[in-house]
């Protein structure tokens, strides 16, 4: 079973870019964690003030791990300067995929 996070950050649209610039770093180390399949922050190209979450993972305890890592801690701590003033993050279990056509 896989499993999907994905949802936004509501961030200060001036510090938006300098958000994204953080989270490289975190993503480059996460990119290389057993078990991540897909992992990114990116600019939503059409509200300057949302950052977009995507990641799959092979399993929960991937997942788990991931959340245990020093460098998810270190970019949560620079999250405090992003002027983040919502968050929706959702978890989806998936029990199959396929192509979509």
């Amino acid at each position: 079973m896989s499993i999907i996070i994905a949802g936004h950050l509501l961030v200060d649209p001036a510090k938006r870019d300098e958000a994204l610039q953080q989270t490289i770093e975190g993503m480059t180390a996460t990119h290389a964690e057993n078990g991540c399949v897909a992992y990114a922050f990116s600019a939503d190209l059409i509200d300057p003030g949302k950052i977009l979450l995507f990641e799959k993972w092979e399993s929960a305890e991937a997942l788990a791990s991931h959340a245990k890592s020093q460098h998810l801690a270190e970019m949560q701590g620079k999250m405090g300067g992003w002027g983040i003033t919502g968050v929706e993050i959702l978890k989806y279990e998936i029990a199959s995929e396929g192509p979509l056509r």
